[in-house]
């Protein structure tokens, strides 16, 4: 795994072309361009505000704040693993004519993702001024736990993006899979509002830890759970090792199966 860090480190002006690429084409003809990249979460927030604070009522103050937290922290996960799932088809020409660590190309969809989430921050120190909640210390947290998420979506993006070169229909599962995810994570409801004899389930899902360390931090001015962190970071780092070896293994037929 290090001699192919070191590889794509070799690489890293193929990468950065790559996430640039990635960032101009997605809004590539449309008048609004990378704005798109603020008005998305802003839309989304609308919906789900609409939704879920005057149709469903729930009851919290600052509700807004706490939705937009959780919907810009599960649109890196969704993007990527949506976009992420075909990232060595719709490169097909480049697989096939020239060699280059193909882990790149996932990892480019991951960095991209990552950058919209970085400008989401735009809108949301905003948003929190406004709702009067407070920012300190625990924002020291920030960058630990962006960290963490981050190699947990790339273990995912690199397993979906390899796998679905032989198994087409993967790329449209992955959207199904993403859909019910999104409801069993802590972004539109709390984790007090979820059933004791359901706690179990949910304590399985990785992204409840990471949702709660972010609104832990922006929401509600506190350090994050540093042994749930500590897990997931562990369980990130495995996966990411796995996620290498299994990419590693499926890379060598690419060219031949594209």
């Amino acid at each position: 795994m290090l001699s192919k860090i070191k590889e794509i480190y070799t690489y890293r002006q193929m990468l950065e072309s790559l996430v640039l690429t990635d960032l101009r084409t997605r809004y590539k003809g449309s008048y609004l361009g990378f704005f798109w990249t603020l008005l998305n979460p802003l839309l989304m927030l609308l919906v789900y505000s609409i939704v879920f604070k005057y149709i469903v009522r729930i009851q919290m103050d600052h509700y807004t704040t706490f939705l937009f937290v959780g919907l810009m922290t599960w649109t890196l996960l969704a993007q990527s693993l949506n976009s992420g799932s075909g990232s060595i088809i719709r490169n097909a020409g480049l697989v096939k004519k020239i060699y280059f660590p193909k882990e790149i190309l996932p990892l480019s969809v991951v960095l991209g993702g990552i950058i919209n989430y970085l400008f989401s921050l735009v809108i949301l120190f905003p948003m929190v001024y406004l709702s009067g909640l407070k920012l300190g210390l625990p924002l020291l947290m920030f960058p630990i736990v962006l960290i963490g998420y981050s190699l947990f979506v790339l273990a995912l993006t690199m397993l979906v993006s390899a796998f679905n070169v032989y198994m087409r229909d993967l790329e449209h599962i992955v959207g199904i899979i993403v859909m019910a995810w999104f409801y069993l994570t802590p972004i539109v409801f709390t984790s007090d509002m979820i059933p004791k004899d359901l706690h179990f389930v949910f304590q399985l899902n990785p992204m409840k830890i990471i949702v709660e360390s972010f609104h832990d931090i922006f929401f509600y001015n506190k350090f994050p759970d540093l042994s749930a962190l500590g897990i997931f970071y562990v369980f990130s780092i495995a996966l990411l090792i796995i996620s290498f070896a299994v990419f590693r293994k499926l890379s060598r037929n690419f060219a031949e199966e594209i």
